[in-house]
């Protein structure tokens, strides 16, 4: 490009360009590869701050000037090429593209940032912004994006571009476009040969978060295309931030057709949010809040373990087993990976099995609240894609359609009524709950998502819930489901008079709180933002290992079991294991701890057998629906141990014979 036929704008982009990504030029300079299109990353609060008119320009006018902006890098590297140190060898470059990054600029306002749902025209034209998760992925193509041609009277070579959102077709000027002092006003136009630029191509389909709509709001998606080297970096289930110009598809080839323009976003710049997806801003004071909080109750831990428990669902009363399986949940263990690369997952998933009416539905409400990226689903699904993944065609061409697993990446998903799941998510979910991916073959398209998700389950038995039969049998679900489950809790609402009492009791006395309106502090029970918080810090915080203590304990528990189990049940209990070490883990980082003690591995083993129908430790296990809370849970967790502690030592009486010192 000679530098008289660059134009006012392009020098003064180029200029710009020079100054502030010099070593990315460089760097594009030196790679080797002369076809391939790079990209060259620009801050939009740079530009405002270096030439506020020409930002404006580049905000009003995206169309124009994003072209300018990618001569400019061609002209700003050449400059750079020819300026190179002696002994350095670069290599001419055809396609660069410069992207324009607003994150911290005043584009993030809600005018030029809107959601998903309030795009209208008068975004059409500008520079815009919008945020999403990516819900359809299609293949990449290939188009053309360019091509030359020569008026036949002037011999004036001149480029064209298809209209993309005319279904790339091409249209030419009425008469030669030179810009001569005499008018050539050719009509006649050759195609050069070998002048045709094509570019990767792919189309993604964006929706709005349901996280930050109304209740009764449709969340709205919008189709996005990546071209060059935008294709192909994000797949279905990722949060994007995409910058672009919106414009409207249509087909303007169809005769007596009603012509629909269809919005899309020609993306500009692609910015993946997966790593910032459960992102909360922690304060120092409320760390020191929490560590406040475990040191008043050093003498009694189990009683602000409890604190801290009365803060999940608060409006259900009592169902202590159940609250402290939902933080367990909610909090999760460590993932493991060996040295051949195997993982061992460090989620947990949840299952309520229980009688309508026993709040099953208000625990995954209040847990989707919890969880900074959560899904909420019946088993039928919300979408043609249900659970797990589909594929559907959209204007001839397949594309994958994510459902609420892959969406919930990095997050929980609540599924009600979770006996009522499809054939093919039944067949689907057992490796999105263990391998936590799910491996997809269908229309031509074979690829591998991310579920790396919670499943936190409910559903109602089958008819009258019969205790002497197994699970299988009550809830039509398979055993092998059964066991991707870590704790399985069964809400049998049986008529017991003493818990009607408290419980009628609880609900009448709640107006008379919410009238009263008192702040009872950390210390009587946690309200919702600082359980969240407390919530993500422990995640995030705390890496807890096993002491040999907690060890010896729950191997002794794991061998009891494989003693006790029938030869079916006995496959289960490798998992059960698993199961018990996430638990274990999970209890220290609730009481605040980076080591798995005593303690925690014997709560764990108090989870497992909650979720069983016949105890290997206790005779009676007890419902879980009329477990309450205790006066005295240290008292209580000792009468606990001790009864544990006994059962174990029948393991192996020569190996434990230490016991009596624990």
């Amino acid at each position: 490009m000679e530098a008289e036929k660059v134009s006012g704008p392009v020098k003064s982009l180029a200029a710009f360009l020079i100054r502030y990504s010099s070593p990315h030029l460089r760097s594009i300079v030196l790679s080797p590869d002369p076809k391939l299109h790079y990209s060259l990353q620009i801050h939009f609060a740079e530009l405002i701050d270096e030439d506020p008119p020409l930002a404006h320009l580049v905000f009003t006018q995206p169309t124009d000037y994003l072209r300018y902006f990618d001569e400019a890098a061609l002209w700003a590297h050449k400059i750079v090429l020819g300026n190179l140190p002696f002994g350095e060898k670069g290599i001419e470059k055809n396609f660069i593209h410069v992207r324009i990054n607003v994150g911290g600029s005043p584009l993030e306002c809600p005018e030029t940032f809107p959601s998903i749902g309030r795009v209208r025209v008068k975004h059409r034209g500008i520079l815009l912004t919008l945020k999403g998760t990516v819900i359809r992925s299609g293949a990449v193509k290939m188009y053309e994006g360019e091509r030359t041609y020569m008026c036949q009277k002037c011999k004036h070579m001149f480029p064209v571009y298809p209209e993309l959102e005319a279904r790339n077709s091409i249209i030419l000027p009425p008469i030669c476009p030179s810009q001569r002092s005499r008018p050539c006003e050719g009509r006649n136009f050759l195609y050069v040969e070998n002048t045709i630029v094509c570019h990767d191509y792919q189309e993604i389909k964006i929706q709005e978060s349901t996280q930050v709509l109304g209740v009764g709001v449709i969340p709205r998606s919008i189709l996005v295309i990546l071209k060059d080297d935008l294709a192909d970096i994000v797949k279905a289930g990722d949060d994007v931030i995409v910058t672009g110009i919106l414009t409207a598809k249509w087909s303007p080839d169809l005769k007596d057709v009603r012509c629909d323009l269809d919005p899309v976003l020609i993306a500009n710049h692609v910015r993946r949010t997966k790593e910032l997806k459960s992102d909360i801003d922690i304060p120092d004071d409320v760390i020191m809040k929490f560590k406040q909080f475990w040191s008043d109750f050093s003498d009694a831990p189990l009683k602000g373990r409890s604190a801290i428990l009365r803060g999940i669902c608060p409006q259900v009363f009592g169902l202590f087993t159940v609250k402290l399986a939902v933080a367990l949940t909610l909090i999760g263990g460590v993932q493991h990976v060996d040295a051949s690369g195997t993982k061992v997952r460090g989620e947990s998933h949840l299952l309520l099995v229980g009688d309508p009416g026993t709040g099953k539905s208000q625990f995954l409400k209040f847990a989707a609240k919890l969880s900074n990226r959560s899904v909420i689903t019946t088993g039928l699904g919300s979408t043609s894609a249900g659970l797990t993944v589909t594929a559907v065609k959209d204007g001839g061409e397949w594309m994958l359609e994510a459902g609420a697993l892959v969406l919930a990446d990095g997050g929980l998903c609540c599924i009600d009524e979770f006996d009522s799941m499809r054939e093919h998510d039944r067949a689907t979910i057992h490796e999105a709950m263990e391998q936590q991916t799910i491996s997809v073959a269908k229309a031509g398209l074979v690829t591998t998502l991310s579920t790396k998700t919670i499943v936190f389950g409910a559903t109602n038995p089958k008819g009258h819930y019969d205790p002497d039969q197994p699970l299988s049998i009550n809830t039509t679900l398979s055993g092998p489901l059964l066991s991707r489950f870590d704790i399985v809790l069964v809400l049998l609402d049986t008529k017991n008079p003493d818990w009607d009492v408290v419980v009628s009791s609880h609900i009448l006395a709640e107006e008379e709180q919410d009238k009263g309106k008192h702040d009872e502090g950390l210390a009587k029970i946690w309200p919702l933002p600082m359980l969240r918080k407390y919530i993500h810090f422990v995640k995030g915080y705390f890496r807890p290992v096993l002491t040999k203590e907690a060890e010896k304990v729950i191997s002794s528990y794991y061998q009891l079991q494989r003693r006790s189990a029938t030869d079916n049940a006995a496959r289960t209990t490798v998992r059960m294991l698993e199961s018990l070490i996430r638990l274990a883990q999970a209890h220290a980082r609730l009481m605040f701890r980076n080591e798995v003690t005593r303690l925690d591995a014997i709560t764990a083993i108090l989870c497992i057998e909650s979720s069983m129908t016949t105890s290997a430790i206790v005779d009676s296990v007890g419902n879980a629906l009329h477990s309450n809370f205790t006066e005295n849970p240290d008292q209580e967790y000792a009468k606990q141990e001790k009864l544990i502690l006994a059962k174990l030592r029948s393991v192996d009486g020569s190996s434990f014979s230490d016991m009596d010192g624990w």
